[in-house]
């Protein structure tokens, strides 16, 4: 039986599908299951309920009560048994799992609203167990240029360009962003060793909405070409996330 794709439809999905790809494709290296994972902060389960309807069991951590009620109702509208919602955030993980215990890791969307990235993720590499894997996904600097010159706010584009955390100005939503080998040495500070790096959102946040809306087989296709630009240069360095595989090293 293929595995459930996340929660998410059409806009979602497209943007979803490589890192549900490439995760669901590695969790196998890890053993037969069902895996301990853990998702720091991941809100209503948009990657959690499909991995616990997989037999995973599941840990969410969120702040958001709000999110938690949400997953709750997911999951049990889906029928995924073994997911836990606990209210908390990068720096409570340890209060929820043992150190070492954990198979898997989300950190999702994380890294760019956290005050201290680098302590955040030496939480996420302590809850593993060595071999363990961490799916982390952050905001790509040079997508930030890029959009910012193609709305035509150039003095935007340029502030993105020269600023140390890539944001273009005060009203940036983003705390900061990540070029890819800074993201890839982040990790590697707190001990997890990057098997893959993806571009996720290459192509999708330049495609206009209504030709999604109305033609289904170009929906598809942006999946397709989505998919198979990921992995590739120059084309992952122009997307809007990132998205690292990386193993918890002895």
């Amino acid at each position: 039986m293929a595995a459930p794709r996340p929660y998410l439809t059409h806009w979602g999905r497209v943007r979803a599908a490589v890192v549900w790809e490439a995760l669901t494709a590695a969790l196998p290296r890890l053993g037969a299951g069902p895996l301990t994972v853990l998702d720091a902060g991941g809100g209503t389960g948009g990657f959690s309920v499909p991995l616990a309807a997989l037999g995973h069991r599941v840990t969410v951590v969120d702040p958001s009560p709000d999110s938690l009620a949400a997953l709750e109702r997911r999951a049990a509208e889906e029928g995924a048994d073994g997911i836990t919602g606990v209210q908390g955030d990068l720096s409570t993980l340890l209060d929820v799992v043992a150190p070492g215990t954990v198979d898997v890791v989300l950190c999702h969307s994380v890294l760019e609203v956290v005050d201290d990235p680098a302590a955040g993720i030496a939480t996420v590499a302590a809850t593993l167990r060595p071999g363990g894997l961490a799916s982390v996904v952050a905001a790509n600097r040079s997508a930030a240029v890029v959009s910012r010159a193609l709305a035509g706010r150039f003095d935007e584009a340029a502030a993105a360009l020269d600023d140390p955390d890539g944001r273009w100005g005060d009203g940036d939503a983003a705390h900061r962003r990540f070029g890819r080998a800074e993201l890839v040495a982040l990790l590697a500070g707190a001990g997890l060793a990057a098997d893959e790096v993806h571009g996720v959102r290459v192509f999708t946040d330049l495609v206009p909405g209504g030709l999604l809306d109305t033609d289904a087989a170009a929906f598809e296709a942006l999946v397709r070409l989505e998919t198979a630009a990921s992995g590739r240069d120059p084309y992952r360095d122009l997307a809007t996330q990132l998205h690292v595989l990386a193993t918890r090293t002895p």
